[in-house]
């Protein structure tokens, strides 16, 4: 039951994260368009940016699809650690934190999802494969 719970509170955690951060990508746009270049990135990403984090969102939300949902969590990883990544890279790892409590979040929902949903992703571990036998 606590697995279940934990899934629940971290992926809608993050969900509300990629919900927040797309909506400040639409509404501050200039702000987050210098930012992204002041990583080194062009500027065109940003619109791809906002499709992508909410696309995310519709895939493991409702999770209709196993594999869309367990690629959407891929792309979450990376995008997440790319993003980490870049704050620290130009010196500034004080904007990393958000990347971080993504990272945790996302590994959380992912560890506990097949707890909480009907179908199981191949890719979770399950109670099964938590349980030692020796």
């Amino acid at each position: 039951m606590t697995e279940i719970y934990l899934y629940w509170i971290s992926t809608a955690l993050l969900v509300l994260l990629y919900l927040a951060s797309a909506i400040t990508h639409v509404t501050k746009r200039e702000w987050v368009r210098q930012a992204i270049t002041g990583f080194g990135y062009p500027g065109y990403l940003l619109p791809l940016l906002v499709v992508v984090k909410l696309l995310a969102v519709l895939a493991i939300l409702p999770r209709v699809n196993v594999a869309v949902s367990d690629l959407a969590y891929a792309g979450m990883f990376y995008h997440l650690l790319l993003s980490a990544l870049a704050h620290i890279g130009v010196r500034k790892p004080a904007g990393a934190l958000p990347a971080a409590v993504g990272l945790v979040l996302l590994v959380a929902s992912f560890a506990t999802q097949n707890a909480a949903r009907d179908l199981p992703s191949p890719y979770a571990p399950t109670a099964a494969h938590q349980i030692n036998p020796n």
